[in-house]
């Protein structure tokens, strides 16, 4: 499997941005899908994450009431709209995806990965 992350770009203070992640190869069968970000200097955190089947969602706290993540089951596709965007924002966001049931927080859990797409909010 393939994650294939898009939507990054530059966008303002207070603007929105969505980003996509499209898997392809085998047949998709994550328990989880999950946006990861990474901004320069720091660690690799959990933004958002969701099962690929149900409804119960996870959203860092710094992110809670902004970000929704969602998903397209149809393509193999999922989703993070981020409105109300700020500078603290700025990162490149991974998208990624699990196979077993383990927590969603903790990044050493994913088996699949995209490349990174990056986000920069200007003040």
């Amino acid at each position: 499997v393939q994650l294939q992350a898009s939507g990054g770009g530059l966008v303002q203070a207070g603007g929105s941005l969505r980003l996509s992640c499209a898997a392809s190869g085998r047949t998709f069968r994550a328990i989880d899908v999950a946006w990861f970000r990474q901004a320069p200097g720091k660690e690799r955190e959990l933004v958002a994450a969701m099962p690929w089947r149900g409804d119960r969602s996870y959203y860092a706290d710094s992110v809670k009431g902004r970000f929704t993540i969602s998903r397209d089951s149809a393509k193999d596709t999922y989703f993070l709209q981020m409105n109300s965007l700020k500078p603290g924002d700025t990162a490149v966001y991974y998208c990624a995806a699990k196979t077993n049931s383990a927590s969603v927080y903790q990044i050493s859990n994913y088996d699949y990965w995209g490349q990174g797409t990056l986000v920069t909010v200007s003040s």
